[in-house]
């Protein structure tokens, strides 16, 4: 038996292909396509499975802050500190917990959207084991396919599997998942084909537009073309721009984290002769630096974002960090075809012959009728759609020769009713062989060739359409009657633009965002869509000069370059990757087929749309699984999808912002007091009761509004910003916290039989949760203070509880006392001030930011 592995060598001719297959015309017996089935496994598209419970557990794990929180959880154990570590491990598993359940809800979303694959295909086989009988026709699943079987291809099939044509007539194969290129694509089944492998082969992941077709599987499953692009899918990822953003402000706060307890404790070693006794709160001050609630408020935020988009705007996140890099983003690269345009084209009435127009309508019609079609192609069908009655009522049909990819013209012969004795040829075509059909000098052939090649320049289709008068005859027309025509005019052609497409760029121009186009489509027809939608394409660049050019060159020219032409899979992922280069931009890529496969993992944010090739969709971070009635690459739910990004990173950077500062100036404080009170300024359990109150506060930033402002434009975490506003903000809280001392120390030498050790730690126990709710409140990027929200509720809920625990009886398990009438009205001081003061250096960050 011979090997029947996949044979793609366009030089082999059919007869050594079918013996190299061991298998003929008349297909395989269903023994022997048994036996290959368990050789070759299952014709089945690589898939990726949903990750189990506990690998979506671990991977939450891998988060910097997360492993923090458990190793200082494990030393609160260690050091007996039960109430902290048990808040910090139920800290982590709520975390990961509602990571895990977005991450499942995406991954079954995804589920449903795996049946837009071809489940059968037409095959012969013949029965049993005997070779010498009659073949018949079956609809198999596509899985059950091997290498050696002969499919029938009609319009409309799906590719099942790599095949080489035996016979085809009329077929044109729709591969924009492979070149990018919107037009169907001619192919016949030549031996020695001028063009390469493509005139003969058609490759999974393709569709018949017209024609019909048989032919012999070369390669199932794992060996497709197909399967070889979804390889990509499982290479490593590098680091998102959230990731990125969140691990370089991660580790810089986790330096100052490990530097607090051995300096905590070196201090009260060596100035109050405190040893081990300190342990606890060193690790308390520890934990009131980190923002323990960072992995809840960016999941809760991050989870309730994407279930938004999912159930109002049809929109997968398939990734949740991938929510945030969406609204990072401020490049888009996208493919023209199905994306600004549809993927059919549209008559170009401006520049378009009516009399052309009027003969190729009845080309159309007629051919269609006569020919028994089964359906028009693109070009007869936006023909079509401007045939009035005149076409149809007019005109008799008497013969057609459809459109042959050889000679590459239609004719239909028409007579009009009452002059029997004349018939009229209309004939359209490819200009060069309409042209070299009609009776013209050559005068006027160069001029109508130059005219036609300046359209073409101008992104347009053409057809060129002829007539002829010829004496009626009962003898049958042919292909000889194609002669001595009068060339009547061009018809025009451009891609139908899609309806919101408009709109939409318009929409992300406003938000900031840059769109670039990268197509394997023609340039000339990717500038005349940019132009058709208002936009300036500016200098398009072709893909074979991007060569000579070094990475460095390549980032410079492609941020200066909106369309990009003639691109190869690997032409995309070096753009997307030369984007992305330095670091300051978040560059989001829209693709659907196997060549978009690398540029999707490429680039920052991956997107595709529900009709996507399967590896498409298994590759990107965010499906837009848009209604039925918006199929393909809609812009607006991209707008969407920003939009909610914009949202939630806006709530996380708000978080981060407030509780870093705020958390700083504590500790700042706190490490200062230490050295300068007899005693600790905070004990441990009021720490963490502290910690408690404000963390349950700020929750309420995964659920606040936003400034209409903050989501004109990304929101980007950069370590180096956040540093900066961080410090100043968090020096200014320890100044309201050290004049706080001199407060305490004011109103408890007026007050006699107070407990100072008791009264001061209520009394900064009370005023570090007031000046927490102050900045919670005059931080925040959201609407103003007098609306009602979350975050206005959780400041004043956070107010009450800093005022009246220390009355109440849960004070004295926590080591606090009741304070004197007289501090209350000195702290309103002190806060007043504050607030003062944040907002004056507020408005100045705002003003240089």
């Amino acid at each position: 038996m011979t090997d029947t592995a996949p044979q793609t060598d366009p030089g082999r001719t059919t007869l050594q292909l079918l013996r190299s297959l061991d298998s003929g015309p008349y297909g395989l017996t269903e023994a022997e396509a048994e036996l290959r089935l368990a050789r070759h496994g299952e014709n089945v598209p690589p898939g990726t499975r949903p990750l189990s419970w506990p690998r979506l557990a671990a991977r939450s794990l891998r988060d910097p802050f997360t492993g923090v929180l458990l190793c200082l959880g494990l030393v609160s154990a260690a050091v007996a500190a039960w109430g902290t570590a048990c808040v910090i491990l139920v800290l982590v598993a709520i975390s990961c917990g509602l990571r895990c359940a977005g991450e499942r809800r995406a991954d079954s979303a995804m589920a449903g959207l795996r049946d837009l694959v071809a489940t059968t295909a037409t095959v012969l086989r013949r029965p049993g084991d005997d070779e010498t009988a009659s073949p018949a026709e079956r609809e198999l699943p596509v899985s059950q396919l091997v290498p050696g079987d002969v499919v029938r291809l009609g319009p409309g099939d799906l590719i099942p599997a790599d095949v080489r044509l035996l016979r085809a007539q009329g077929l044109s194969v729709q591969q924009a998942a492979f070149t990018g290129e919107s037009v169907p694509v001619d192919k016949r089944p030549v031996d020695l084909p001028a063009d390469g492998e493509s005139t003969q082969l058609c490759f999974q992941g393709g569709s018949v537009a017209s024609g019909s077709a048989s032919a012999v599987v070369l390669a199932t499953g794992a060996g497709t073309r197909f399967a070889a692009a979804h390889g990509t899918v499982g290479a490593r990822r590098g680091a998102s721009a959230f990731e990125r953003s969140v691990h370089g402000i991660s580790w810089t706060l986790i330096r100052f984290m490990l530097l607090t307890p051995p300096l905590v404790l070196m201090a009260g070693a060596a100035l109050r002769g405190r040893g081990l006794e300190t342990l606890p709160f060193a690790v308390a001050v520890a934990v009131g630096l980190t923002p323990e609630m960072l992995p809840v408020i960016v999941t809760t935020a991050l989870a309730r974002g994407s279930a938004l988009l999912a159930r109002t705007h049809g929109v997968i996140v398939r990734r949740l960090p991938a929510l945030h890099d969406i609204g990072a983003v401020d490049i888009l690269c996208v493919d023209k075809t199905g994306t600004l345009t549809q993927d059919r084209p549209a008559v170009d009435l401006a520049r378009t012959d009516p009399a052309a127009l009027h003969w190729a309508a009845v080309s159309a019609w007629w051919t269609l009728q006569l020919a028994d079609l089964p359906a028009p192609d693109a070009l007869d069908e936006a023909v079509i759609e401007h045939a009035d009655a005149a076409v149809t009522d007019a005109y008799d049909g008497l013969t057609a020769l459809p459109f042959d990819p050889v000679r590459r013209l239609a004719t239909v012969v028409v007579r009009r009713p009452g002059t029997p004795g004349t018939v009229t040829l209309a004939v359209k075509g490819s200009v060069e062989n309409v042209l070299e059909r009609c009776a013209l000098d050559e005068a006027e052939r160069a001029s109508l060739l130059a005219r036609a090649a300046a359209l073409s320049g101008d992104g347009l289709r053409l057809l060129a359409v002829a007539t002829a008068e010829r004496p009626a005859r009962h003898r049958a027309y042919s292909t000889a009657d194609e002669r001595g025509l009068t060339f009547t005019g061009f018809v025009a052609f451009t891609d139908a633009l899609v309806p919101t497409a408009a709109r939409a760029l318009r929409d992300l121009g406003e938000r900031g965002v840059t769109v670039k186009v990268i197509t394997g489509d023609h340039p000339g027809t990717a500038a005349r869509a940019l132009r058709d939608l208002g936009l300036a394409p500016g200098d398009v660049r072709t893909a074979d000069t991007l060569d000579a050019l070094t990475d460095a060159e390549l980032a410079r020219l492609a941020h200066r370059t909106t369309v990009f032409a003639r691109c190869a899979p690997a032409d995309k992922a070096r753009i997307v990757t030369a984007l992305r280069s330095g670091g300051r931009t978040t560059v989001g890529f829209l693709g659907d087929g196997v060549n978009d496969l690398p540029a999707l993992r490429a680039a920052d944010v991956g997107i595709c749309p529900r009709d996507a090739a399967a590896v498409a969709r298994d590759a990107a971070d965010i499906v837009l699984a848009q209604p039925a009635d918006r199929p393909g690459k809609d812009l607006t739910a991209i707008g969407h999808a920003i939009t909610a990004g914009r949202h939630s990173s806006g709530n996380i950077a708000t978080y981060l912002r407030v509780t870093l500062s705020s958390n700083l100036g504590n500790v700042i404080a706190m490490l200062s007091a230490g050295l300068l009170l007899p005693f600790l300024p905070m004990l441990p359990a009021q720490v963490l009761a502290q910690n408690l109150c404000f963390d349950a506060a700020q929750l309420s930033f995964a659920f606040d509004r936003p400034a209409p402002a903050a989501l004109r434009r990304p929101t980007t975490l950069r370590p180096r910003d956040f540093l900066r506003f961080i410090t100043g903000f968090g020096l200014l809280n320890a100044a309201a916290d050290l004049a706080t001392f001199g407060v305490l120390a004011l109103a408890l030498h007026s007050t006699a039989g107070a407990t100072d050790e008791a009264a001061f730690h209520s009394g900064w126990f009370t005023e570090n949760l007031l000046t927490q709710a102050l900045v919670m409140l005059l931080l925040r990027t959201g609407r103003a203070p007098r609306t009602p929200g979350p975050v206005r509720w959780a400041v004043t809920s956070l107010t009450v509880v800093g005022i009246l625990l220390p009355l109440t009886p849960a004070a004295r398990p926590l080591g606090m006392a009741p304070l004197p009438p007289v501090y209350y009205a000195l702290l309103v001081a002190v806060l007043t001030l504050y607030a003062v003061a944040l907002t004056a250096v507020k408005r100045r960050y705002l003003r240089e930011a």
